[in-house]
């Protein structure tokens, strides 16, 4: 007997955990996580360890995928309406709520327990964000387009809990970071909810801050990209304490901010779909880029 084609075999369990976890997300969010980290080690007050930078990848990892875990089992019906989820783990009665549930609780405890061997700061932050995604931002989805906003801070996050992992502190520098990742979520969530408009109809969600794509969403993408450029230039201009940036840095993400608002500008014109996926894709690329470029200007100094 081909054991691939048994419900429980490994290759089928792995990638439902996969997708319960939303392994490509959670990754992400871990590469955000270890780009903090990366930026708030020294070498004199706080130096680099790789032991704590392996517990944050797979504590970070353990919340996300707890957070998108227990988010599958509250949303398991309107999942089913949509077809981008409808073949998900819960939904597609490959796994019972009973199973994601305790999925969802052990990775929350396991991630907490490990966040928590960083420093309690640490553990704290990510359980706000288990508990801001799965209790506030996930019952709103349904009620207003706000649900993104609420979502926001969870989203958010992530960078700066890297910075905090290295410095047990948060200050100015990890608010910066927060307030980066904070306005970038909502040119990228709302490009998704643009492109994915009738799906997210099936399941009653609103994504979209006036509920249409409309010049109105469009202008306020452009208006959250305006603010994202300029929070991330911050740190050249010495307002962030041990977090700053050189010249040619500054220039880069100013760039980077270009690209971005031209896309933001072309869904404004354009009004499609592809517009919005494209968007979508860049403020990926952007963040990815910015974080790179944070790192390397602060290894090349």
């Amino acid at each position: 007997m081909d054991n691939t084609q048994s419900p429980y075999s490994p290759i089928k369990i792995y990638h439902d955990f996969k997708q319960i976890t939303k392994a490509g997300l959670a990754i992400s969010v871990v590469f955000s996580s270890i780009a903090g980290y990366l930026l708030g080690f020294n070498s004199d007050k706080h130096p680099f360890s790789w032991i704590t930078l392996l517990i944050l990848a797979i504590g970070g990892y353990c919340m996300v995928g707890a957070s998108n875990a227990f988010n599958q089992v509250i949303e398991k019906d309107l999942d089913a309406l949509m077809d981008r989820t409808k073949n998900r783990p819960v939904p597609a009665g490959r796994m019972s709520p009973n199973v994601a549930l305790f999925l969802a609780s052990l990775l929350t405890i396991i991630g907490l327990i490990l966040l928590y061997l960083i420093n309690p700061k640490t553990a704290m932050f990510g359980a706000i964000s288990i508990f801001l995604y799965t209790s506030v931002y996930t019952p709103l989805k349904t009620m207003t387009p706000l649900s993104v906003f609420v979502g926001a801070f969870p989203g958010a996050i992530p960078f700066m809990l890297g910075w905090v992992a290295a410095t047990n502190h948060f200050g100015i520098e990890a608010g910066t970071l927060f307030m980066i990742q904070f306005f970038w979520q909502f040119p990228h969530f709302w490009a998704i909810g643009w492109f994915l408009f009738e799906d997210y109809q099936k399941a009653g969600f609103f994504m979209l801050p006036t509920g249409q794509r409309d010049n109105k969403t469009a202008i306020q993408i452009i208006l959250y990209t305006l603010w994202l450029i300029v929070a991330s230039l911050l740190p050249y201009f010495g307002f962030t304490g041990q977090l700053h940036i050189t010249s040619i840095s500054a220039i880069l993400v100013f760039i980077l901010g270009l690209w971005m608002l031209f896309y933001g500008a072309k869904l404004y014109k354009l009004r499609t779909p592809k517009a919005a996926r494209t968007l979508m894709l860049v403020s990926v690329g952007y963040l990815t880029l910015l974080q790179i470029i944070y790192i390397t200007d602060k290894f090349l100094r």
